[in-house]
């Protein structure tokens, strides 16, 4: 079972908009879609370190404010770009609160 931590409640999040979550290993960027689904990823960019948290949020994918490089919001893959990927972490909404995953940012913080 996962043990999840509550970092804001889901109206701290604009829909189709992000925050940023600092860990030990850096930033966290946490998305909301229209639906208010929510998505973690890391914030930087691999193309060229772009705050991703600072991108647009169109449908499921969030495009990069420094060189229009789409992501999806699900997996981190890149649109159409080679090797592109940035690391996704678990997030889920309880209670009108928008958790994390505990052990995955751990992990994010050991590597």
């Amino acid at each position: 079972m996962s043990d999840w931590i509550d970092i804001a409640a889901l109206d701290d999040v604009p829909q189709r908009g992000a925050r940023v979550v600092k860990t030990l290993a850096g930033c966290v960027a946490v998305f909301r879609t229209a639906t208010d689904e929510v998505y973690a990823l890391n914030n930087s960019c691999p193309h060229k370190g772009g705050p991703l948290a600072e991108g647009i949020v169109h449908g499921d994918k969030v495009t990069c404010p420094l060189h229009n490089w789409v992501f999806s919001l699900e997996t981190g893959q890149a649109q159409g770009a080679d090797d592109g990927r940035v690391e996704t972490y678990p997030a889920t909404v309880e209670n009108g609160r928008i958790l994390l995953d505990k052990a995955a940012l751990n992990r994010r913080s050991a590597a």
